[in-house]
């Protein structure tokens, strides 16, 4: 049981804690390679590119300006707002509306012409020309 630990179990553990560890940490404090390439090593080499990433792979030192690791995160969203609160979607829509509303007069029209042709078709008379 103790072989299994050993040999599975904590190299495993070790290998997801660098992978997480490294996918969290932002770019400007990975140092000696891109993180990119981090993310390889560590997959490529579990046990090795672990150690490695833990020990010279990221900048250990507190950040500046009490900066967080979500920092970045936090700054990219977006400002989420509802569909029904948001102006621009709700004016997408009135401007959607207006096209079908648009198009449905026009396929009426086009109805209302036809059905009038083959009244007059039946009744024998000359069809309009349009």
């Amino acid at each position: 049981m103790l072989r299994v630990l050993l040999y599975y179990v904590v190299p495993l553990a070790l290998t997801i804690f660098a992978f997480i560890d490294c996918l969290n940490t932002p770019e400007d404090e990975a140092k000696h390679l891109p993180k990119v390439a981090w993310v390889f090593i560590i997959l490529l080499f579990p046990i090795v590119g672990s150690i490695a990433w833990l020990a010279a792979g990221k900048d250990r030192r507190p950040p500046a300006n009490g900066r967080t690791p979500s920092e970045w995160h936090r700054n990219q969203r977006l400002e989420y707002v509802a569909p029904d609160d948001n102006p621009a979607f709700l004016q997408s829509l009135a401007e959607e509306n207006k096209k079908d509303e648009d198009l449905l007069k026009n396929w009426e029209a086009d109805l209302r012409r036809r059905e009038e042709e083959l009244r007059r078709k039946e009744n024998g008379e000359e069809p309009k020309s349009s």
